[in-house]
């Protein structure tokens, strides 16, 4: 695995515990955790339960005893370790969004699509695609309880960020991240709507903005001892983005990620509107499901709460008995459980590079539509000569 920060944790955490609760054909060894500060790769080496650290990603790519790569880095170094791991024949999970850039994205799809002709499988970690209930979510679409979707509401609301002395980070910075709330939280939400219609967002009008515009650098950045210094950074990403999308199955949809909504720590909204019936999930109660069966009498309607903890939802039956929670770090636990078994089976992982290149156009065409105004930009490749 490179990089060891906050997705760091959550990946071997993972890695960890799936293969305990869930039968695998293979037993995940977590060998090598890697990272450029080989004091601080190494304390996350004995805390997370690694065998051994590295700060050379290359000489680990090179090495004939390691299988999978699991890239956590921020977005700019996503494409160089992605390609070098498939080349070398290794089986790669990056983190979202899969690149900073289509161009980058397009990259490593293709590499991908070559690697799966000699058995090499690649996912992109959508990590909430793996929650139950979400999960759950997308059999009832998929069983038509629904009918047909006319319209989708999907927000991510965090606020983070609503200290304008709150220091600077590398997410702020959009030569390391790409962009900033849209691209960060954004791009799950636009994920989660795919994935749940089965649809992809065909063209979208957005707009963008940036609330404080600098930040207090970390003493490390001037050569101090990490507390935030007087010297201040400029903030290159978005705070928040809006847009409204049309969807290729003929619903419209409205998005909004941000990271200055204050007082939502970690809400990732979705509802979904049919002829036949309607979906609701939060991620703040993401146990829950709440669904709206139109076709019931008049008097018997009204949304009813799910509690997706029974055996018969989505990865339930290896987990606790009926009632029990689950809570953000199974989903990790779930991706890797689904990334083992498709390697074993050699069947394409989902979600693809393919899906992560596909985000990103719609991330890439909500950036166009901001920047210039457009009323609708269209997520579709334009045809290269």
């Amino acid at each position: 695995m490179i990089g060891y920060g906050f997705m760091g944790a959550a990946h071997s955490q993972g890695w960890r515990v799936a293969p305990r609760f869930f039968d695998l054909p293979f037993e995940p060894r977590m060998s090598v955790i890697v990272g450029r500060d080989a004091a601080r790769v190494e304390a996350a080496r004995e805390k997370f339960g690694w065998e051994s650290a590295a700060t050379d990603w290359r000489e680990v790519v090179a090495r004939e005893d390691i299988d999978v790569i699991d890239i956590c880095t921020p977005g700019d170094s996503h494409v160089e370790i992605a390609l070098a791991a498939l080349e070398a024949g290794k089986h790669v999970l990056c983190e979202k969004p899969l690149a900073n850039t289509v161009e980058e994205a397009e990259r490593m799809t293709l590499a991908a699509e070559k690697a799966a002709e000699h058995g090499v499988r690649a996912m992109v970690g959508f990590s909430y695609r793996r929650v139950p209930a979400v999960a759950f979510a997308r059999q009832l679409i998929g069983d038509g309880r629904l009918g047909t979707i006319r319209q989708v509401r999907a927000q991510y609301l965090q606020d983070w960020l609503v200290d304008e002395d709150g220091p600077m980070t590398w997410r702020l910075d959009k030569d390391r991240a790409g962009s900033g709330s849209l691209g960060d939280i954004g791009a799950h939400a636009i994920d989660m709507v795919q994935y749940l219609t089965g649809t992809v967002l065909d063209s979208v009008s957005g707009t963008m903005h940036t609330f404080v515009t600098e930040r207090p650098l970390l003493g490390e950045s001037v050569g101090l001892s990490g507390t935030a210094s007087d010297e201040r950074g400029r903030v290159t990403v978005d705070d928040a983005a809006w847009f409204t999308a049309r969807l290729s199955g003929g619903a419209i949809g409205s998005f909004e990620a941000t990271r200055f909504a204050t007082g939502r720590k970690n809400a990732l909204r979705v509802e979904i509107s049919g002829s036949a019936g309607a979906l609701a999930f939060d991620l703040e109660s993401m146990n829950e499901l709440q669904f709206y069966d139109a076709t019931e009498p008049a008097g018997q309607q009204g949304f009813k709460r799910i509690i997706v903890t029974e055996p018969e939802h989505p990865y339930m039956d290896s987990w606790w008995p009926t009632g029990h929670a689950l809570g953000y770090e199974h989903a990790f636990s779930h991706e890797v459980r689904d990334f083992v078994l498709d390697i074993a089976a050699g069947r394409e992982p989902s979600p693809s590079f393919a899906d992560g290149l596909q985000v990103q156009r719609v991330l890439a065409a909500v950036e166009r539509s901001a920047a210039d105004g457009s009323a609708w930009t269209s997520t579709v490749p334009s045809t290269r000569k």
